[in-house]
């Protein structure tokens, strides 16, 4: 089953463009690393994606609906992080995750134990966000993506910054997502 699938995507800021008929097609289950330099339109076409801007020609559909014509069909199940994951830094990861759980429908907290196991948190979930190191907060992040089982995530540039052990461990649950039928886009340089 196509996920998403990006048809000649064009963008241009004043007479610049800075996409160019970007073309590409995921199936469930597939992982992309979108790569290139600083500057080179990843998160541009990330936001286009995911309508955080206009598209000025092309088409992306998610799930087989228009992100245009029909956003909210579109976007339903959709996680994704766009450059820093939100989170309140005085509060637990765990108090982190029930607040986010209040912005879905049909979302247990047998849930949010899960996703907590799947991103490695156990042993720290009750800590303040503002003890965790980057590679925790960005595993936090993508639990907070996660819980509403979307099937497809995006991630804007999550290994930026991560020592290699944490890059690895991020890679390790894109694998664990992916054996869960998870289609994966991210960014990174």
């Amino acid at each position: 089953m196509t996920v998403l699938e990006c048809k000649n995507l064009k963008k241009r800021f004043g007479k610049k463009e800075v996409i160019r008929g970007v073309s590409f097609k995921l199936e469930e289950g597939d992982i992309l690393g979108f790569i290139g330099p600083n500057g080179a339109g990843k998160t541009t076409t990330i936001k286009l994606i995911l309508g955080l801007q206009g598209i000025d020609e092309g088409t992306v559909l998610i799930n087989g609906y228009d992100i245009e014509k029909d956003f909210v069909k579109a976007i339903e199940k959709v996680g994704t992080i766009v450059e820093n994951p939100d989170m309140y830094m005085y509060l637990s990861g765990k108090k982190n995750l029930l607040l986010s759980k209040n912005l879905y429908k049909n979302v247990t907290n047998e849930r949010i134990d899960e996703v907590i196991k799947l991103v490695g948190l156990e042993k720290r979930i009750n800590d303040k966000v503002n003890k965790y190191s980057l590679g925790m907060r960005q595993r936090l992040g993508i639990a907070q993506a996660i819980l509403h089982h979307p099937n497809l995530l995006i991630l804007d540039e999550p290994t930026s910054g991560l020592d290699p052990f944490s890059r690895d461990e991020l890679l390790e649950i894109f694998e664990t997502l992916k054996e869960h039928g998870v289609t994966i886009l991210f960014s990174t340089h």
